[in-house]
């Protein structure tokens, strides 16, 4: 157990309201942490990042339904409230939102959704159907309800961060948005809940995200196709890892780049290790 005091824990709307018009009128600037859950050091970057930009930070931990297709993984999710309490006790965070999945959703999943266009059909988005409308309704959701200031999403999940992004731009949301660097073990994997998955076979097998990452910037001076050859090269050599997609999108469009393309980027990486479905990324300037 922490020595440190935990979060109060917040589980309805209303409540959460509350003490939101509350901190604000008290002249205290917010920053929203959404999450999952499961917390790890990826999510200690964002709490630390939130302090310094904020006086107060809220952290939501809510597994959302309608962000999980049919044969994905919900039910296993790892729930982890009272560990994730503890380290926000630790970290100083003085509320956790914790709503059930009757107080988001009363009447079931809303009529009205935040749609992400075709955009949230491709990569992602191919493979996760309905996925991206479910993150943009949830997101919107817990904007409304907290009112804060600074929101805070990761790096690691690069078109996750493009469309909220973009959502927050069209719909004109009055929040800033804090983009936190992807955090890696040693070896470079990138932390994700879902590593916990993972055996001592498959985690190591799953190195090969950023290793196939790390040889596409390393060819990046070498033009497009020395990206992609370098990349394809290196996962080709992990027979541990089904691939899902390697590509080399645009940063204004998150569109794959025309060939001959040079100029700023961003490779994106998904595969199956085992039963589980990883994702990484990284920026590179293709020469």
């Amino acid at each position: 157990m922490s020595s440190h005091p935990r979060p109060q824990i917040i589980e309805t709307v209303a409540g959460m309201r509350d003490v939101a018009a509350h901190e604000r009128a008290a002249g205290r600037t917010i920053a929203l942490i959404p999450t999952l859950g499961a917390l790890h050091a990826g999510h200690v970057a964002h709490v630390e990042r939130a302090a310094e930009l904020a006086d107060v930070c809220i952290v939501s931990i809510f597994v959302n339904p309608t962000q999980f297709g049919a044969n994905e993984d919900l039910d296993n999710y790892p729930r982890t409230m009272d560990d994730d309490l503890d380290l926000l006790g630790e970290l100083g965070v003085p509320y956790v939102f914790a709503p059930s999945v009757e107080e988001m959703y009363p009447k079931g999943p809303t009529s009205t959704t935040i749609a992400a266009g075709q955009l949230g059909t491709t990569f992602e988005g191919k493979s996760r159907r309905g996925h991206f409308d479910g993150v943009l309704t949830v997101v919107a959701k817990l904007l409304a309800i907290t009112s804060p200031h600074v929101v805070t999403f990761g790096q690691k999940d690069a078109q996750q961060l493009f469309l909220v992004r973009r959502m927050i731009t069209d719909l004109n949301i009055p929040v800033r948005l804090e983009i936190i660097e992807t955090v890696r073990e040693e070896d470079g994997l990138a932390l994700s809940s879902r590593n916990q998955f993972l055996n001592a076979s498959q985690r190591d097998a799953a190195t090969i995200l950023s290793a196939a990452l790390n040889a596409a910037t390393s060819a990046a001076d070498s033009g497009l196709d020395s990206v992609i050859a370098a990349a394809q090269g290196a996962l080709m050599g992990e027979s541990r890892a089904e691939l899902d997609y390697f590509a080399v999108v645009d940063t204004d469009t998150f569109t794959p780049v025309p060939d001959g393309f040079r100029g700023p980027a961003t490779a994106i990486v998904a595969a199956r290790v085992g039963a589980t479905r990883l994702i990484d990324n990284v920026s590179l300037y293709v020469g």
